[in-house]
């Protein structure tokens, strides 16, 4: 007699755990790792609107943030579960921790589940990179770095590799931050110069790179400290009530966003009215809309970080880890001989059990 399903079909999830995101972006380098997620979220930007796109959902307490970021085109659907915490640290945990899952939008099986955490620092940086490409000066090659905790390497390197930076300027209201850093960077190539505040990294800077950790809102630069043509990436005001910059900085040149609804909930951009004006990025990279229009030009990128942003690295963390023969197969989903029998998988395990005895 013939089964009505002769055949039955596994789901093979491959599975990339924090040690083999280590290997994958040994093998592949640090530099080019950031410059291929890069070239990728441009790509997904260009084609905005095949997304079907939604804020982050997140559930805020007092001492952080834990998110999800679904998003989907037609072909495959991703989300990040991602925390923010800045006091963990002091408990030996990182403040943000994250991994992922892609999955096939046509059958609902998940293809691939991954471990996020190294991988967002990378297209945290890669993205950065990408906005400074298409606002900030050709000619920039000082960055003035402030903040110099677990993103701060990956912001440098994609910079230099990126823009051609070739000095920063560093300054951490905690030395052994700025310690660490210029210890990973010591044979990179690039000039660092340490400062005693933030005004002093600023001062001569092309671009200026915030990367806070502090839920709180600061004012990490104020107008004063503001010079013509400086473009400013605003990376570390990302929720409710984190902001980085004194609001009239934001007034002093023109604003560009991942996402604007919800950047006007999480960015710096919080402190203004609803109305004020932005750009959202993926406008300038398909040349909708201009990005800077002078060398004078004061441009800020009020980062976020959004979803597509994930959805991009997960893709790259796929298809690289597949060339490379990098990771595991999970049997995430089980494997059915009928489909509509998911009970008949225990009765299986039972009857196995029994067997065995």
């Amino acid at each position: 007699m013939t089964t009505p399903f002769p055949l039955t079909p596994r789901i093979a999830t491959r599975y990339i755990s924090a040690p083999t995101m280590v290997r994958l972006v040994q093998t592949v380098g640090v530099a080019q790792s950031i410059r291929d997620i890069a070239q990728r979220v441009r790509a997904d930007f260009c084609r905005w609107s095949d997304f079907d796109k939604t804020a982050r959902v997140a559930n805020h307490s007092d001492v952080g943030v834990i998110e999800l970021m679904p998003i989907a085109d037609t072909v495959r659907y991703s989300f990040k579960y991602v925390n923010g915490h800045p006091k963990n640290t002091r408990d030996g945990l990182p403040t943000v921790m994250a991994f992922g899952v892609l999955a096939d939008v046509r059958t609902g099986a998940p293809l691939l589940l991954s471990e996020l955490t190294l991988t967002t620092a990378l297209r945290t940086a890669a993205m950065s990179a990408l906005a400074a490409q298409a606002l900030a000066r050709p000619d920039s090659r000082v960055m003035a770095l402030i903040g110099n905790g677990a993103q701060a390497e990956f912001q440098a390197l994609a910079f230099q590799h990126l823009l051609g930076i070739t000095e920063l300027r560093l300054f951490d209201t905690d030395p052994a931050a700025t310690d660490k850093l210029v210890a990973n960077l010591h044979d990179s190539g690039l000039v660092l110069t340490r400062c005693t505040s933030t005004a002093e990294a600023v001062r001569g800077a092309d671009i200026v790179t915030t990367v806070t950790a502090d839920k709180t809102n600061a004012t990490i630069l104020t107008p004063e400290m503001i010079e013509p043509g400086m473009h400013i990436n605003a990376v570390g005001g990302d929720c409710p009530g984190k902001t980085e910059l004194h609001a009239d900085v934001l007034r002093m040149g023109r604003v560009f966003v991942e996402y604007a609804p919800q950047t006007r909930i999480e960015g710096d951009i919080q402190q203004l009215p609803p109305d004020f004006p932005v750009t959202e990025l993926w406008e300038v990279l398909t040349q909708r809309a201009p990005g800077r229009q002078s060398a004078q030009d004061v441009t800020v990128f009020d980062s976020v970080g959004f979803a597509l942003e994930d959805y991009s690295a997960l893709c790259f963390v796929y298809e690289t880890a597949q060339r490379l023969g990098l990771g595991e197969t999970l049997d995430l989903i089980p494997t059915l001989d009928d489909p509509k029998d998911l009970f008949g998988t225990l009765r299986a395990r039972r009857a196995a059990l029994r067997r065995a005895a």
